[in-house]
């Protein structure tokens, strides 16, 4: 019975051959294009978090106080309390962690030391860059260079110059690659900076990098004396200290534990780029409901040929049914149909699905990817991604199935063998 039932599915879609390999070929098509989406999305992500983990320190040390001054002298509980202000012109107090060296101290003892790989202290400071008659604002990131080494992996970025000539040359850059484009710099170009406040300065470039990270290479590098001289720290100030440790995910228990030794703020790499990585989760909510959305399109695809097919061979079915087949192995033969339908779709547009990923991922364009710069799209080869899409395909062109073959099952031989011309 169950070979029978098997042979009269297959010869029922090989009797409306054009309409059977249409739906299949549409069944194929959005599971190429929904895998090839997830993949492509679920790329950006992995390869973001991958640069992130990579070029950027997983803790930042800030010098914002865990617990600053109140603002408002007045509020509280007290009501005879009266503040005065007298002259009080000055500049608002810049965001700095002081005595550097005494924390950088603190994280070679346990139990910061078997967590933290590298730290190192940075100064930020907004300048404006001229080249010739170009200038563009720019942050600059005074770093200790041997140091900053084991957080971006600044030697191996290098596209011109080296790490050696920028040791050696007083007043020397490092110029992220979207700088040197704007400003059309080239290696051992001279270059006017020019503070907030204070004198200009000459700087030689003595390196060009490229990290993929669009922030990264909009700013440019000196030594940690030159961004305190340029932002008028003492010796014994940073803006802050940059750190990688041995488990860039799970890093939230190390963060706070130095902010309550400190003093000074702690952010993770996750909360600097929360709102990116807030956006790809909400792309990915859209990606499945696509999912959910094509899938139902190709079960109406199934369903329709199905429906076709009961509307075609009732009188084939009213005979089956006199023959003695029950109304269950009829459910059983169209759910069949809608299964071998909707299973060999699913698994062509997976095989085309490869090709798919592999051709966006081997266009040798360099493109803008949300924050990074890539060349190619970057796609991820998530077997899960393959089996899920497959999976849901099936299950919806199977369940599709079920209405026709209800109505199949519903067919009275006689009356249908009545009003036919036999």
């Amino acid at each position: 019975m169950l070979r029978t039932l098997v042979t009269i599915a297959i010869r029922h879609l090989a009797g409306r051959r054009r309409q059977t390999i249409t739906t299949v070929t549409g069944v194929a098509v959005s599971t190429m294009v929904l895998i090839t989406t997830i993949s492509l999305t679920r790329g950006l992500l992995d390869s973001f978090v991958e640069t992130i983990v990579d070029v950027a320190p997983h803790i930042t040390l800030k010098g914002e106080l865990v617990n600053p001054l109140p603002l408002n002298l007045l509020d509280g509980e007290a009501v005879d309390r009266y503040a005065f202000v007298v002259e009080n012109i000055q500049k608002e107090d810049r965001d700095e962690v002081q005595h550097y060296r005494q924390i950088l101290e603190s994280l070679l003892v346990p139990p910061f030391s078997r967590e933290i790989l590298v730290s190192s202290p940075y100064v930020e400071s907004q300048i404006m860059i001229i080249n010739g008659n170009r200038n563009l604002p720019v942050l600059l990131k005074g770093v200790d260079i041997d140091r900053e080494e084991g957080i971006s992996g600044l030697k191996e970025k290098l596209t011109e110059g080296s790490v050696e000539a920028f040791r050696k040359t007083p007043g020397a850059l490092l110029v992220g690659r979207t700088v040197a484009r704007d400003l059309d710099i080239a290696l051992n170009d001279e270059v006017t900076v020019v503070p907030a406040s204070g004198p200009s300065r000459q700087c030689k470039v003595t390196g060009i990098f490229f990290s993929g990270v669009n922030a990264v290479d909009n700013s440019v590098f000196a030594t940690l004396k030159f961004g305190q001289i340029i932002e008028g720290l003492p010796a014994d100030k940073v803006s802050g200290i940059a750190m990688k440790v041995s488990d860039p995910l799970d890093n939230g228990g190390i963060a706070g534990d130095l902010e309550r030794i400190t003093g000074y703020s702690s952010a993770t790499w996750q909360e600097e780029n929360a709102n990116v990585l807030s956006l790809f989760t909400r792309i990915g909510y859209i990606v499945f409901s696509l999912v959910a959305f094509v899938g139902v399109v190709s079960g109406f695809g199934v369903a329709n040929i199905l429906v076709t097919t009961v509307f075609e061979k009732s009188r084939d079915i009213a005979i089956m049914k006199s023959f003695g087949f029950s109304a269950g192995s009829l459910v059983f033969m169209f759910i069949l149909e809608g299964f071998l339908v909707g299973c060999g779709g699913a698994l062509a547009g997976g095989l085309l699905s490869v090709g798919t990923i592999n051709l966006l991922a081997s266009i040798p364009v360099e493109t803008s990817q949300g924050p990074l710069t890539k060349t190619g799209f970057s796609m991820s080869w998530n077997p899960w991604y393959f089996f899920f899409v497959i999976l849901v395909t099936v299950l919806i062109s199977t369940i599709a199935a079920m209405i026709p073959s209800a109505r199949a099952a519903g067919l009275e031989p006689v009356k249908v063998l009545r009003d036919s011309s036999l």
